[in-house]
């Protein structure tokens, strides 16, 4: 049985969207579909891009269960200034009002065993109660808790143990789920390339919203060549480039000790595993997650079938 921990995650921020349109507003722009609410769903990963279709930030949106038609975003926090921006020119006439609500709110994760922490059962009169929803890229990630100040009370009195933002990357990691600007450069990578299409953050079925033309043609006829992947190896460090011979395939994003997440180019990767090559980074051999170059050969047959 896994102890349940909870760490404070400093770098996240809050934007509120709230107003009669801010559903729509929503729906309009972003990679997922907000008709999710309306079956039950807590909360949606998404992302909004360029219209080239590249990431410009990636984020949680969440229903707020005391108030009608107002969502809650938790993103990164330097990063909220350019979100409320960017929505704010989508916003045309609509009703809908977007703010930063960053400094009345602190943003927890809780994760492992939490029999009997969550929910919390010291709750009845310490104040409003967390916006608690299970992490929808992966249900082993856990719980994340947007706190008011109203609230910190959850973290010291739900019984789980303290941990850092570390032992937290430390368990993503271990789950191979990327994050904006740690594992891919914000601005430059495609949602494929981070894994949307693998943890639920992009509808194919939704219709239009921004980029929308560039995410269906990579789904639909491309195999996708570079991708997010868990990697190991002895001389793993964040920034690295990742080598085949002399020529780079990749570069290391977050680690822990010898695991982590690379940004790599797949299908040199298949290469040269083919050829009986070594894939390296710092000089020394890196091994690269059997199941990213398994779906890497799978989506390689399924196109060739469907050409």
């Amino acid at each position: 049985m896994t102890t349940a921990k909870i760490a404070l995650l400093a770098d996240r921020g809050v934007v509120s969207v709230a107003g009669e349109d801010a559903a729509k507003l929503l729906q309009g722009v972003i990679t997922n579909d907000m008709a999710a609410f309306e079956t039950g769903a807590d909360a949606i990963f998404a992302g909004l891009l360029t219209p080239q279709g590249k990431i410009l930030h990636e984020f949680f949106v969440v229903k707020r269960r005391d108030a009608a038609d107002s969502f809650l975003i938790e993103t990164a926090r330097e990063r909220t200034a350019d979100l409320i921006k960017r929505l704010t020119l989508y916003k045309l006439h609509a009703k809908a009002d977007i703010k930063d609500v960053s400094p009345d709110h602190s943003v927890a994760v809780l994760w492992g065993d939490t029999t009997g922490v969550w929910p919390c059962p010291s709750t009845e009169g310490k104040g409003a109660v967390p916006v608690a929803f299970k992490d929808p890229r992966s249900a082993e990630l856990g719980l994340r808790l947007i706190v008011s100040m109203a609230s910190d009370w959850v973290m010291a009195e739900c019984g789980a143990t303290p941990a850092s933002s570390e032992a937290y990357h430390h368990h993503r990691l271990d789950l191979g789920v990327p994050e904006a600007g740690l594992d891919y450069v914000v601005g430059d990578t495609f949602p494929h390339e981070a894994d949307f299409d693998l943890f639920g953050g992009v509808s194919f079925t939704k219709g239009c919203f921004v980029g929308q033309e560039v995410v269906a043609r990579m789904q639909h006829k491309s195999t996708v060549r570079k991708r997010v992947a868990k990697v190991s190896g002895s001389a793993l460090a964040s920034g690295l480039d990742v080598k085949l011979g002399e020529v780079t395939i990749g570069k290391v994003g977050s680690t822990s000790g010898q695991q982590g997440l690379a940004l790599l180019r797949i299908d040199r990767v298949v290469e040269a595993l083919d050829a009986g090559r070594s894939v390296t980074v710092g000089g020394a051999p890196l091994d690269v997650d059997p199941e990213a170059i398994a779906r890497y050969r799978t989506s390689l047959a399924e196109k060739a079938d469907g050409a």
